[in-house]
C-alpha cells in the first residue's frame, strides 16, 4: 500500500481539529501527523509528542536549515509551526495514511509537495462573525489574540479555492459526515500514475 495524506486546513476556530479527531476515532487506517511548534502548551490538556512536538525556536531554526520540514511557517511573530518529513515517513512505515491539521499556507505547501498522494480539504466557518463567537467561547485566547485570528481568517479564506474540497462547518455532525465521505472516497481510489 502506498501511503496517502489527508490535509485539513482552516482558519483558527473553524472546527478542523474536532473533525480530524472524529475521523481518527472511526477510521483505524488514519494516523495523526503531529506538528512541531515553538509556542507554549495551552493549559494542562496538551502533551508533547501527542498534540505537538514543542521545541525551542533555536531547534526549530536548526531543523529548517537541515531541510527536515515538508512545510513550516512563522504563523504569528515568533511562533513557528511545521510538519517534519520524518513524521510523515514514520506513519507510512507503520502502514497507515497520514491525516494533518495544519494552517492554510502549510496545507497548500504539503499538497504541492505530495501532489496526487494528498487530498487538501478546507474547513470554512459559516461566517466571520460566527468564527469570532467560537473563538471567544473557547476561552483560551486574549481579546487581542482573537482579533488577530479573525483578521488572519479573513485573509486565509481567500485561499479556499486552491483546496481540493471545501466543507462549510455550519453544523458539526453534517461536516463530520461530509468529511468521512470525502476521506473514504480518496482512500479507496487508485492513486494516479505519475
Amino acid at each position: 500500500m502506498q501511503g496517502k495524506i489527508i490535509i485539513f486546513s482552516a482558519p483558527s476556530g473553524a472546527g478542523k481539529t474536532t473533525i480530524v479527531k472524529h475521523l481518527l476515532s472511526i477510521n483505524p487506517q488514519l494516523s495523526f501527523s503531529i506538528s512541531a511548534c515553538t509556542r507554549d502548551k495551552r493549559g494542562r490538556s496538551e502533551e508533547n509528542g501527542k498534540d505537538y512536538y514543542f521545541i525551542t525556536p533555536e531547534d526549530f531554526k536548526m531543523k529548517i536549515g537541515n531541510d527536515e520540514f515538508v512545510e513550516w511557517e512563522e504563523v504569528y511573530e515568533g511562533a513557528f509551526y511545521g510538519t517534519l518529513k520524518s513524521e510523515i515517513e514514520r506513519i507510512w512505515k507503520s502502514g497507515k495514511h497520514v491525516i494533518l491539521d495544519v494552517d492554510v499556507k502549510g496545507g497548500l505547501s504539503i499538497k504541492n509537495f505530495y501532489k496526487e498522494r494528498a487530498l487538501a480539504i478546507f474547513v470554512k466557518p459559516p461566517s466571520i462573525e460566527e468564527l469570532a463567537k467560537r473563538l471567544t467561547a473557547r476561552n483560551t485566547d486574549s481579546t487581542s489574540s482573537i482579533s488577530s485570528r479573525v483578521f488572519k481568517a479573513k485573509f486565509e479564506m481567500g485561499f479556499e479555492d486552491q483546496f481540493d474540497r471545501i466543507i462549510v462547518n455550519d453544523d458539526l455532525n453534517k461536516a463530520c459526515t461530509e468529511a468521512e465521505k470525502l476521506v473514504n472516497q480518496f482512500l479507496s481510489a487508485e492513486p494516479a500514475i505519475v
